[in-house]
């Protein structure tokens, strides 16, 4: 939405708004990013660590959805969650920390944790911006370890414009879009359809099922912009996602099969109110509603095995207002109020969240050089403790080519609709999963039916509300941008406490436990990222980034320097007491991460390739010898891996573009640990432009 608020009053005066002093004109849109500080910025003026990723790159590289892309960035990895949903890790904050935003509202849906990043096709961005570390100062929840906000395109033609696409992949994979927009004095609008057919692929043809199941998807954007007066401006936007794959699972050699449905819808209005004074207001409703179910049936039985069912919604309105105080001195203020509800499989009742939200941000220039932004918000929620998030930010620029970036901030994620009301039994297994406002309740009526042996726990310890999980982060780099060579560093510590996590509250009769949630752990990561581009020649750039880092639990840390922690070696099987050099961290963060992109370009003969290739160096997945956290003794560790992607591109008379690319063409698989990577991947596309 926010990239919306300067780009339509441009699109429908037909003008170009004049731009701050740190601001380049707003139509260079590769060079103008909204997302870090809800305003226009040139990109290089920004004092946060922001990634930008161009239409032009999605382009080139045949990306079909935004996990694809996302995976290539420094500092940025997919990581699939318990039900394969591919999310991003952050700086190594998990993907459960970021928040995912298309046009500056926030998507839902996040049954197990991640977003699933794969459902979002890329067709009609225009340009994605990642903002990392603490962001909820502006955001919220959920934008503790940064933001992902997706710009969609606006129309910028007076003429019907648009292209439409075909691709075919490997695992009779099959893209479809078309992406139209036309623009004329005082109106506007797009339209976008994206349709994706898959058979789906197995790794492991010694077990029964496949490794993805096939799968069918389709997606509808709709856009409308009107210029009603000098004054006001309108915006209005629907999107619709429906998802259908085909399920199936055996248990005991029976086959069980059945189908997932996911739908997802959201609509979104605003009104823009420009006065001919230094005021701007924006009046702002959004509905998002993710729907999810799945059924699995035996052949032999009229009753269903399973079915679950997963329906959440958002309702938000908001307010916001723009004040020019003077050149180079911008504040924004802002309020709003969410409403939201989940009505799920394991619920006793559909569950409401209530919170109200105001904001402030003064952006400003001291001094020539210097630019600082002081913000904060606030938030007030029916079920925590309210959250005051501030946040400061500096750029200094010591000459024409090299800036200091310096930014500290506080971020929190609320308690989540599962930790507080779930409750689930896991039939064949035995344990018990309880939500902490429903976990006194529960354990009780357990213990009422002479369920349980113990409680584990003063049922009081339960009384006082769930705290949100927060974060301090500190960022400190430096930019330099001279000619053909840009550089960027930056060092990074994100310090975590009141994480929620499962503990044993009760052991019931079976011998298994009852799980709750709670709040303990205190954990960190920290580290350095370079990024680099640098133009060879006219025709030839080399990019590339690296990311060291250090993720790890002080709890453990301290445990380990109190000699309390001990370990079995496998080469001698002797125990052996563990210091912080064993402890490697934790779960799913690797030490190095680093990328490499090539883009060569021969305009005579309208031909472009790429190779980009990522490296991920070991990581573990999770405590294999019993002592509670991953150490150099373990053997759960996924082994380092390149993954490398080819692409070329040629154009035919101006208008229709024939693609071919190979992605994974190393063939690296690993079937065990990483399902998701499919190994090597063939693909063809064509794409007319009118």
């Amino acid at each position: 939405m926010f990239l919306f608020i300067g780009f339509t009053g441009c699109f429908l005066s037909g003008q170009e708004i004049p731009p701050p002093e740190d601001s380049v004109p707003v139509q260079d849109l590769e060079e103008v990013v909204v997302t870090a500080t809800r305003t226009l910025r040139q990109l290089s003026s920004v004092p946060l660590p922001v990634t930008l990723i161009s239409k032009k790159q999605l382009q080139k590289t045949g990306v079909m959805r935004l996990d694809e892309i996302l995976n290539e960035q420094t500092g940025i990895i997919t990581v699939a969650d318990e039900s394969g949903f591919n999310g991003i890790q952050v700086q190594g904050i998990a993907s459960d920390y970021v928040m995912i935003l298309i046009d500056g509202v926030p998507l839902v849906g996040r049954s197990a944790g991640n977003f699933d990043l794969s459902r979002l096709a890329v067709g009609n961005i225009q340009q994605v911006e990642i903002v990392k570390g603490p962001s909820s100062s502006l955001y919220g929840s959920d934008a503790l370890g940064g933001v992902v906000n997706i710009i969609t395109e606006v129309p910028t033609d007076s003429t019907l414009s648009g292209e439409v696409s075909y691709r075919f992949a490997s695992f009779n994979t099959h893209d479809a879009n078309i992406n139209i927009r036309k623009k004329q004095k005082k109106w506007g609008y797009s339209f976008f359809a994206n349709t994706l057919y898959s058979d789906g692929y197995d790794l492991r043809p010694d077990l029964r099922g496949q490794t993805v199941s096939p799968f069918s998807n389709y997606t509808i954007n709709a856009q409308w912009f009107h210029n009603l007066s000098e004054q006001w401006k309108l915006f209005a936007s629907g999107r619709y996602y429906q998802q259908q794959q085909e399920a199936e699972l055996f248990v005991n050699d029976a086959l069980l099969e059945g189908d997932s449905d996911i739908k997802e819808y959201n609509a979104h209005i605003r009104l823009d109110q420009h006065f001919k004074t230094k005021w701007n207001l924006h009046y702002e409703f959004y509905h998002t509603s993710y729907r999810a179910s799945e059924v699995l049936e035996s052949p032999i039985s009229p009753d269903p095995f399973s079915s679950s069912e997963f329906d959440q919604n958002l309702w938000r309105p908001e307010l916001r207002a723009t004040y020019t105080i003077k050149p180079g001195h911008v504040l924004t203020v802002g309020a709003g109020y969410n409403h939201e509800n989940l009505d799920r499989t394991f619920f006793d009742d559909k569950v409401t969240f209530n919170s109200q939200y105001a904001y402030g941000q003064y952006d400003f220039h001291p001094w020539k050089q210097v630019n600082l932004i002081l913000g904060a918000r606030f938030d007030n929620h029916s079920e925590y403790r309210s959250q005051f998030s501030p946040k400061a930010s500096a750029n200094y620029n010591i000459g024409p080519s090299i800036a200091l970036k310096a930014s500290v901030g506080y971020g929190f994620k609320a308690p989540d609709f599962r930790q507080l009301y779930f409750d689930f039994t896991n039939s064949a297994v035995g344990y018990t999963v309880l939500g902490y406002n429903v976990a006194v309740e529960k354990v009780q009526e357990l213990d009422s039916q002479g369920q349980l042996t113990d409680i584990l726990f003063e049922l009081s310890e339960l009384q006082e509300p769930l705290r949100a999980e927060s974060s301090v982060g500190y960022n400190l780099g430096a930019a330099f941008n001279q000619g053909r060579l840009r550089l960027n560093l930056n060092f990074f510590r994100n310090d975590f406490k009141n994480l929620i996590d499962t503990r044993a509250i009760a052991r019931r009769t079976n011998g298994q436990n009852v799980f709750s949630y709670a709040n303990f752990d205190r954990i960190y990561t920290t580290g350095l990222e370079l990024d680099a581009n640098f133009r060879m020649l006219k025709t030839l750039t080399l990019s590339g980034g690296y990311q060291l880092l250090y993720a790890k639990d002080k709890e453990k840390k301290v445990a380990l320097e109190r000699g309390e922690v001990f370990a079995r070696d496998p080469r001698t099987l002797q125990t052996v007491a563990l210091d912080n050099s064993d402890y490697f961290g934790l779960p799913n963060r690797s030490r190095h991460t680093a990328n490499l992109k090539l883009f060569y370009d021969l305009p005579q003969w309208n031909f472009s390739t790429n190779l980009r290739v990522n490296y991920r160096s070991k990581y573990g997945l999770f405590d294999g010898n019993g002592n509670g956290m991953i150490d150099n003794y373990d053997t759960t560790f996924v082994d380092g891996h390149f993954l490398a992607n080819l692409t070329l591109n040629k154009t035919f008379w101006d208008r229709y573009t024939l693609q071919l690319g190979a992605n994974n063409i190393l063939d690296y698989k690993d079937e065990e640990n990483i399902p998701g990577l499919a190994g090597l991947q063939l693909f063809t596309k064509i794409n007319i432009q009118f």
